[in-house]
């Protein structure tokens, strides 16, 4: 069980890139919350690419069960530049669970890949005495849940400077209200969802205008009938550098 290295307070944050598909009316799956694979080969491609530039992958427990499985890097030419750089075969895969609760018969559990759970104490028990990952970390915890700055100087402390978020939007809330992300990667696929209760990229409650975060349009490129949006998140400092 991990708990965190102890001096993080003055570790540099990894640099977190948001990843996610959408419909054209930004929804990230159904009503009925199916698995979106409705992203073309090309976008799977751009996925594999991303994920390979990465230390470690973060994605939740409602992800991994609509999937089974997790976004690893297989391309030849992605794992030998990976080695180049001097990383892991791998990017850690982490599946966030507060409960702890994920069936270890789907396929994640069998694929090559360094597999932690970021959970609670309760959510640690489930797993104590199995062997599915190969760190259980329990989260430090604010009264609201968890308290995703200091996961973030953890994950700096564990040696990563790289991290991708690939869902789902409950998650992509948590990391973009905590003000953790510099990157967001987002397909617009060509489909049209519709649905109040389709969950959407950025889900959770929500933030009021005059506080959103601010994005800068980095590159745009159409392949086929789909769009791959790259935008930069825009902070305080540099919000204020333009006015």
């Amino acid at each position: 069980m991990q708990e965190g290295p102890p001096d993080t307070l003055t570790q540099k944050l990894p640099l977190t890139t948001v990843i996610l598909a959408m419909s054209a009316d930004g929804k990230i799956s159904d009503r009925g919350r199916s698995p979106a694979r409705f992203g073309s080969a090309a976008d799977q491609t751009h996925l594999e690419e991303q994920v390979s530039l990465v230390d470690a992958v973060i994605f939740g427990a409602g992800t991994l069960r609509a999937y089974g499985t997790t976004m690893s890097v297989r391309s030849p030419q992605l794992l030998a530049q990976r080695q180049v750089r001097g990383q892991s075969p791998q990017p850690v895969q982490i599946v966030c669970s507060a409960s702890g609760d994920l069936d270890p018969k789907v396929r994640f559990f069998s694929q090559p890949v360094p597999r932690w759970l970021l959970t609670t104490a309760a959510g640690a028990q489930q797993w104590d005495g199995c062997d599915g990952f190969e760190t259980v970390w329990v989260a430090p915890q604010r009264q609201e849940g968890m308290d995703w700055q200091e996961i973030w100087r953890s994950l700096s402390g564990f040696g990563f400077e790289r991290v991708a978020v690939l869902g789902g939007g409950a998650l992509a809330a948590a990391v973009f209200e905590a003000g953790l992300v510099q990157e967001f990667w987002l397909t617009v696929c060509p489909l049209v969802l519709g649905g109040a209760a389709a969950p959407t990229p950025v889900d959770g409650l929500g933030v009021l205008a005059e506080v959103a975060p601010r994005l800068r349009l980095r590159s745009l490129e159409q392949r086929g009938d789909e769009v791959f949006l790259h935008y930069g998140v825009l902070h305080d400092e540099a919000i204020s550098g333009e006015k």
